[in-house]
């Protein structure tokens, strides 16, 4: 009897727990004053898509690009981005229950325009990528969610073919591989995907390796990068060419098997592809596109990893930059910088196609958005 009792204990609380968790939509966006709200926190209602207003931070500016922390309790985000001779990486403590958000401390990014952080799974680093400048840095994360000071800042120089655009390096993302042994750094100014080894227990973790950068095709303009589920496959959209190259992945090493177009064939120009995903069973990969399309790009992904198109849904706005998944696969949140507003799509399990749910969120110069179940 006693065994059963506690049984039914541990279903009682696992189910609880399972209940009491909630979804939350983090925005950032371009605001250019300090008055302005930089950062807005919605709960996503998992059921329906609608978006309700938790919290927002202002007195910060143009947090272009944010990142959670894997236990939910911290923001961190590319600060003073697109600000001349300025630029910087910032962390925030989320707490879901008093509805606050709270600035804790800023350090300098290490070259000017920071575009995309991300967070090692032990939450113990935090690495940045640098645009105008061409350059990575990687910081320690303090066990109150504070960034300590810059551990390593490696900077390049080397450019491409595109005398407009690629003149110097513009490092556009930094992604931890699936195991977060490497860090990758797409680099749309030279053509290449950079690739540091990451050794978490060292006060110096990027090591460099034999296979320091993979080179893409020319004028591709390697932007940002995600692996399957299955950890054997890398997907990286190439933002001047349109295009998605996909690559086999083995222990920190990339050798392409494809490369598609992540337009329709009709449109030869005024593209400007930004964002990738994969659905968290592993069945669809998601890709936008600005510029004359504003839409999101939809493939089937077959049992090699390879890509077919199935679709394109709009984003119902102007330049939508960054997109997001939530954890149970079941929507997708897109943000449209120039017309300032986020639309939540509802996603078909079955066949990986979108359509509007709930209503339209406005937020100024949004530029990020990020899911995470907390």
């Amino acid at each position: 009897m006693k065994t059963k009792i506690n049984f039914l204990l541990l279903i009682f609380l696992l189910t609880f727990n399972a209940f009491s968790q909630n979804t939350y939509v983090f925005l950032g966006s371009y605001n250019r004053d300090k008055t302005a709200e930089a950062i807005q926190i919605y709960q996503l209602d998992t059921l329906n898509g609608k978006l309700t207003k938790v919290t927002a931070a202002k007195n910060i500016i143009n947090p272009s690009y944010l990142t959670i922390s894997p236990n939910g309790k911290y923001v961190y985000a590319c600060t003073d981005t697109k600000t001349p001779n300025a630029g910087s990486v910032s962390s925030f403590e989320f707490n879901p229950d008093n509805k606050t958000l709270t600035f804790l401390n800023s350090q300098r990014s290490g070259g000017e325009n920071p575009v995309y952080v991300s967070v090692h799974k032990s939450g113990k680093w935090l690495a940045n990528a640098n645009y105008t400048e061409g350059s990575v840095s990687v910081y320690p994360l303090l066990e109150n969610g504070k960034i300590d000071s810059i551990a390593q800042n490696f900077q390049y120089t080397d450019g491409s073919v595109n005398k407009d655009r690629q003149t110097r390096s513009h490092v556009h993302s930094a992604v931890f591989s699936p195991q977060c042994d490497y860090l990758f750094l797409p680099d749309l100014g030279a053509d290449k995907i950079r690739c540091y080894a990451f050794d978490a227990s060292q006060k110096k973790p990027l090591i460099e390796t034999q296979n320091p950068f993979t080179k893409t095709d020319l004028e591709a303009g390697p932007r940002h990068f995600t692996f399957h589920p299955n950890q054997k496959w890398g997907y990286c959209i190439e933002e001047m060419a349109g295009q998605i190259s996909v690559y086999n992945y083995d222990n920190g090493v990339l050798n392409k098997i494809q490369r598609i177009a992540s337009h329709p064939d009709k449109i030869k120009e005024g593209f400007e592809s930004s964002d990738i995903h994969i659905s968290p069973d592993g069945k669809f990969l998601y890709a936008t596109n600005r510029g004359k399309e504003n839409n999101i790009a939809i493939f089937s992904i077959d049992e090699n990893g390879l890509l077919k198109n199935i679709g394109y849904q709009s984003t119902l706005g102007k330049h939508p930059r960054i997109f997001a998944i939530d954890e149970s696969g079941k929507f997708l949140a897109a943000s449209n910088v120039l017309t300032g507003n986020v639309i939540v799509f509802k996603r078909d399990l079955k066949t990986g196609l979108l359509k509007k749910t709930g209503k339209q969120i406005k937020m100024e110069n949004v530029s990020c958005v990020q899911i995470k179940k907390i």
